[in-house]
């Protein structure tokens, strides 16, 4: 039996699983800790590249701009940008239709996978001997 300033070995086990207990506690604490600063940092870098691509959104307008400004130092303002919309409007146009054709020629089903996959069906078709 246990003396006098000895631990029965139910009370150390109990004071394991106690300790045990608080170790994790702590760590899931610290992950959340962890987690939310990790959180905030992204939310700040999520602001920062939405007001950066709104910004980067405005400046081929300013640039379409700048054109009618420089345009209308030669002509009336009126034609100036009518030249700068057309111009525009045929680039914006070309890259349209060659997007277009990009995306006709995409494969929504990949060929050799559907080749493969045909073959195995037939080799699966076939009885064996």
């Amino acid at each position: 039996m246990a003396g006098e300033g000895e631990r029965s070995i139910s009370t150390v086990l109990a004071d394991i699983v106690g300790n045990i207990h608080q170790i994790v506690r702590a760590e899931i604490q610290l992950a959340t800790v962890e987690v939310h600063h990790e959180i905030g940092k992204a939310r700040r870098g999520v602001t920062l590249l939405i007001i950066g691509g709104a910004i980067a959104a405005l400046a081929p307008a300013f640039i379409l701009l700048a054109g009618v400004y420089a345009l209308s130092t030669v002509l009336a303002p009126w034609i100036a940008a009518l030249i700068v919309a057309t111009v525009a409007g045929i680039i914006g146009g070309t890259c349209m239709a060659a997007g277009m054709t990009q995306m006709q020629q995409i494969a929504f089903a990949p060929p050799r996978t559907m080749a493969t996959i045909e073959e195995n069906i037939q080799w699966a078709k076939t009885p064996s001997r």
